[in-house]
């Protein structure tokens, strides 16, 4: 198999129904699943495998035409190397017992913020997101709900990243927003797998917000 062949849609491994689900699709979904898996368990080994995530969803979304998704990949790459770094690396009153990086909570005043710069740079970004198909067209139909899904999920992705990268237990509830939102882009995409993968997801972050709650309590009761 030629290895750039190998990252192409278009190299099918299986077809379920009209669905064709290629090779770089299933790597994906299986990757983002073991990711997302690790960061339930609060395991820093989460960032390696969210790096691979990142290179292998980039050509990806770009032959399916989800810019914005496509764009995101180096920011995201860029942010988990940043986290990364601050859960193995926390100041003297952010440390627990294992000198990681403390699981802590936002303020009702920064949950607002937080809230209000989300509205606005989702519109901003489906702004421009509207102008990039014109410049770029996709390989495949691009429909006008896609690029405002595509856009929001963006900013959610990068909120839900910049908490998860300081250990705020509500980056939990943005990884929901994100994969419910997901569930329909990707299987308007005609991503099953992906599809699959974010339905996955929902059930883990579920998971990952009560493990990480009690994680929370624990580390204030030993402090």
């Amino acid at each position: 198999m030629d290895f750039m062949n190998w990252f192409s849609v278009d190299n099918v491994l299986f077809t379920i129904g009209v669905q064709k689900v290629s090779y770089l699709e299933v790597v994906c979904m299986l990757s983002g699943i073991v990711c997302i898996f690790l960061a339930v368990r609060a395991k820093v080994a989460n960032f390696w495998i969210g790096y691979l995530y990142n290179i292998l969803l980039f050509p990806l979304f770009l032959q399916k035409g989800l810019y914005s998704s496509m764009i995101l990949q180096p920011i995201s790459f860029a942010i988990n190397m940043f986290g990364h770094y601050r859960w193995t690396h926390p100041q003297k009153n952010e440390e627990n017992k294992q000198r990681e990086l403390k699981i802590s909570l936002m303020s009702n005043y920064q949950r607002m913020i937080h809230v209000v710069v989300v509205i606005a740079l989702v519109f901003v970004w489906w702004m421009m997101v509207t102008k990039m198909h014109e410049w770029w067209p996709p390989k495949y139909p691009v429909t006008s709900l896609r690029k405002f899904l595509d856009a929001f999920v963006v900013v959610m992705v990068l909120l839900a990243q910049l908490l998860a990268a300081r250990k705020k237990l509500e980056c939990w509830g943005a990884w929901m927003t994100v994969n419910v939102t997901n569930v329909t882009l990707y299987s308007l995409s005609g991503l099953l797998f992906l599809t699959f993968e974010s339905a996955v997801k929902i059930i883990l972050a579920t998971f990952g917000f009560l493990h990480w709650f009690k994680k929370h309590k624990s580390e204030q009761i030993n402090e």
